[in-house]
């Protein structure tokens, strides 16, 4: 794995973290409609969105285009183990199945 294809992995991580952060905006109360959208956890996440965007050009440059889609994908994993952990969510069954055939896929896929 070579350094571009760690980029898209943390890129990856930095995605989850975003939609974590609009998960507990989403959740939290708001004084009105504005404040709603205009908050620091919203404006940090579309940071971190725009930011990944960047990177992930970037990273496209010099990984092969086959790998870009498999690696992304890791983001619903990262999304679970971050909403178990920070949001204190509840794991079902069907999530756990879904995660791991995700996980089965990025292996069969870039094995050689």
């Amino acid at each position: 794995m070579n350094k571009y294809m760690m980029l898209m992995m943390g890129c990856t991580v930095f995605s989850a973290i975003s939609q974590i952060l609009l998960k507990q905006s989403a959740n939290a109360e708001h004084e009105n409609a504005l404040r709603e959208y205009l908050n620091w956890r919203v404006i940090t996440a579309y940071l971190i969105f725009g930011s990944v965007l960047l990177l992930n050009t970037y990273a496209y440059t010099q990984v092969e285009l086959k790998y870009g889609p498999v690696l992304d994908t890791l983001t619903y994993v990262f999304v679970l183990i971050l909403s178990c952990t920070l949001l204190k969510e509840k794991v079902s069954k069907g999530k756990l199945i879904g995660n791991f055939l995700i996980i089965l896929g990025v292996l069969v896929y870039t094995l050689p």
